[in-house]
C-alpha cells in the first residue's frame, strides 16, 4: 500500500498539470488559474469579478474538462425564478406539458462545475436556493433530495450596471472561499495572441488543448482531507492566523491605517470563523502545491486578500466604497500584523 506521502505527491504532480493544461486555453491568467486549482483541492467555491470578455467562461471549462464531471452554466436574470434551476416546462408535440430537469439536476449526481453568470441579477430567492446547493450540496425537488457530493461552485457579480440587481447577502458571500478579480492580461504578449491569434478566438479549439479527466472529480474531496491532514501548520504560524483573523474585526488594535477613513467608525463585522477555517485550508493547498508539508506565513499571505476581501463588511457610510477600501484593509492588516519567523 502507497504511503501517504507518496500520495500527496502523485496527486500534486496532477494538480501542477491542471494548472499546465487550463494555461493552454487561458493565457495571460497564471494568477487565476492557480487560485482556481487552490479552491478545487480545498474544496471551496469561487466568486468572480471582472468585465464582459476577459474569458471567465472559459477558464471554468477549462478546469471542468480537465477535473471531469458535467459542467453547467445558467445566466442570472431579474425574472429567474428558484424552480427555474431545478425544472423546464414546455409543451410537448402531442399538446401536452412536460416537465424536464434544470440545469442543477439534468446531469445528476455528475454535476462537478456550476457557473452562475451575473448572479446579483438574480432574486434572493433564487440565490437562497444556490446558498443550499453550495452549503449542502443538495436540492431538494420531486419529493426526493438530490445530492451533488463533488459539485464546485462559480459565480459572477455583474459590477458595472446597478439598475434591476440584488446585491448578494453576507451569507451568500460567506460561502465563497475565494473572491478573484480577473481582468483582461497585462503582458503585451498575451494581449496580442488573443487579438491576433485566430487560435484565441475558437473557443471549442482551444479547450480541447486541455487533456481532459487529469484528476477525477470524484477523487477531490478524497485528495482534499489528505492534503489537510497531512499538511501541518505550527504553533506560531496558528497564532499568526488568529492575530490576522482578529485584525479583521479590530484593525485599530493592529494600527491598521486607511487614508481618509476614520478607523473607529469603519468596521461593521470581520470574517466569521467560516471565514478562518476557509484561510487555512487554502494556505495549506498553496503550501502542498509548493511541495511542502508545512505552511509558511507566505502561504497565508496568499491567499489573505482573496479570503478576506468579500468578507469584511463596513458600516454604511464606506460600504459604497467596498472594494477599494476592502483591498486596502487586507493589505494594511498584512502589512501591520506580525508575521513570525
Amino acid at each position: 500500500m502507497r504511503r501517504a506521502d507518496e500520495l500527496l505527491q502523485d496527486w500534486r504532480q496532477r494538480a501542477l498539470r491542471i494548472e499546465e493544461n487550463v494555461a493552454r486555453a487561458v493565457i495571460g491568467q497564471p494568477d487565476i488559474v492557480r487560485m482556481i486549482n487552490v479552491a478545487l483541492f480545498a474544496r471551496g467555491h469561487v466568486l468572480l469579478e471582472g468585465d464582459v470578455g476577459v474569458g471567465k467562461t472559459t477558464v471554468l471549462r477549462a478546469f471542468a474538462r480537465a477535473v471531469g464531471g458535467a459542467f453547467e452554466r445558467i445566466e442570472g436574470t431579474v425574472d429567474l425564478m428558484p424552480g427555474d434551476l431545478v425544472f423546464h416546462t414546455s409543451i410537448d408535440a402531442d399538446g401536452k406539458p412536460r416537465i424536464e430537469p434544470g440545469p442543477l439536476l439534468r446531469h445528476g449526481d455528475a454535476l462537478a462545475t456550476f457557473f452562475f453568470n451575473e448572479i446579483n441579477r438574480a432574486r434572493p430567492q433564487v440565490q437562497a436556493l444556490l446558498l443550499r446547493a453550495m452549503a449542502e450540496r443538495s436540492v431538494s425537488a420531486f419529493n426526493r433530495e438530490f445530492r451533488f457530493a463533488d459539485l464546485t461552485v462559480f459565480a459572477d457579480r455583474n459590477r458595472l450596471e446597478r439598475e434591476e440587481t440584488f446585491e448578494l447577502p453576507a451569507a451568500a458571500r460567506d460561502r465563497f472561499m475565494f473572491e478573484l478579480e480577473m481582468t483582461a492580461p497585462a503582458d503585451d504578449a498575451a494581449r496580442k495572441a488573443i487579438v491576433f491569434d485566430p487560435a484565441f478566438h475558437d473557443v471549442e479549439a482551444l479547450l480541447e488543448r486541455v487533456e481532459p479527466g487529469i484528476v477525477a472529480a470524484s477523487e477531490l474531496n478524497d485528495i482534499a482531507a489528505a492534503i489537510q491532514a497531512g499538511v501541518a501548520a505550527s504553533e506560531s504560524l496558528q497564532r499568526y492566523v488568529m492575530d490576522l483573523w482578529d485584525a479583521t474585526h479590530a484593525p485599530q488594535r493592529f494600527d491598521v491605517r486607511i487614508e481618509g477613513v476614520d478607523m473607529d467608525r469603519l468596521m461593521q463585522a470581520g470574517a466569521s470563523p467560516r471565514g478562518a477555517m476557509a484561510l487555512v485550508r487554502a494556505a495549506r493547498v498553496l503550501a502542498w502545491r509548493e511541495g511542502r508539508d508545512h505552511v509558511r506565513p507566505e502561504d497565508v499571505a496568499a491567499v489573505f486578500p482573496a479570503v478576506m476581501r468579500h468578507r469584511v463588511f463596513f458600516s454604511p457610510m464606506y460600504e459604497m466604497r467596498h472594494a477599494q477600501i476592502a483591498e486596502a484593509l487586507t493589505a494594511q492588516v498584512l502589512r501591520r500584523v506580525a508575521t513570525p519567523r
